[in-house]
């Protein structure tokens, strides 16, 4: 399936403000790009590229005073096929994960497993390691929090989240990967478009997406606590240890988002952005 996907967002800002973004496809998917994806701004400023310890490209700009928009779109081939099930993956020994694995079962900002280990062991304890476990942890998550915009805070910690029980797609996630973390799973938190083309209806505005991967059995799979099912069409664009690292974009100075347009839909006319 050809999927056209992109993004409008601007700020306003009184004074010059460094921006720094992540808002591009990740590289891992590079090869299904069918058309340029490149990151473009009203006013045109100059804006550099990098590539950070995960793999993510990052995008450095400066807004100027008054504010900018930035706008990206790009058609991309995706098989369209559900998130990959392992029923018999194993939970890897901690002696036997990699070197670079090893950060993913740490505490980091928004995932306290100090403050969550004992409920963890508690409510996990007893189930068999592996995918099993993890497919708990999930339906913990996905029952504990009730989805709502309004309770939205960039402050939200997993630990919050777990208490509010409330909260939108990436406190669903904190709160999976802080909990496998606490079982000695590694997790990682991911962000990118997710659109409704698999499900029946349209779920309200469109919006970026966030949901975690486990490492299982040598492997990353692929789980999402905020829908609790395999769904299909997923684009990364970052991975991290939570969403300090994949943050859609940080300033380094006072701006006001005053516009956010996320699209993501089926191509059927063919390469158009």
């Amino acid at each position: 399936m050809l999927i056209r996907a992109g993004f409008t967002i601007a700020f306003q800002a009184v004074q010059p403000v460094p921006m720094l973004a992540n808002l591009s496809v990740h590289a891992s998917r590079n090869r299904d790009l069918r058309t340029a994806q490149r990151i473009m701004s009203t006013p045109d400023v100059p804006v550099y590229d990098y590539v950070d310890r995960f793999g993510n490209v990052c995008t450095r700009l400066t807004m100027p005073a008054g504010g900018i928009t930035i706008n990206c779109g790009f058609v991309i081939e995706d098989p369209f096929e559900p998130d990959r099930v392992e029923p018999n993956a194993g939970q890897s020994p901690i002696e036997e994960l990699p070197d670079d694995v090893l950060v993913f079962l740490l505490a980091s900002r928004y995932c306290e497993t100090d403050r969550l280990s004992d409920t963890a062991w508690s409510l996990f304890g007893a189930v068999a390691p592996g995918w099993a476990r993890v497919q708990a942890i999930l339906d913990y998550a996905h029952n504990r929090i009730r989805f709502d915009y309004a309770t939205a805070h960039p402050g939200k910690s997993a630990w919050d989240a777990h208490q509010q029980r409330e909260g939108v797609c990436r406190d669903f996630a904190h709160l999976a990967i802080t909990l496998c973390r606490c079982m000695n799973i590694p997790a990682r938190y991911c962000t990118g478009y997710m659109g409704d083309m698999d499900l029946p209806a349209i779920v309200g505005d469109m919006d970026f997406s966030a949901w975690f991967e486990a490492y299982l059995d040598g492997e990353w799979y692929t789980f999402d606590a905020r829908h609790n099912r395999p769904r299909k069409g997923r684009i990364l664009m970052a991975r991290g240890r939570d969403a300090t690292d994949v943050a859609l974009t940080t300033t380094f100075g006072l701006a006001t988002l005053t516009r956010f347009e996320v699209y993501t839909d089926e191509d059927r006319l063919g390469l158009l952005t």
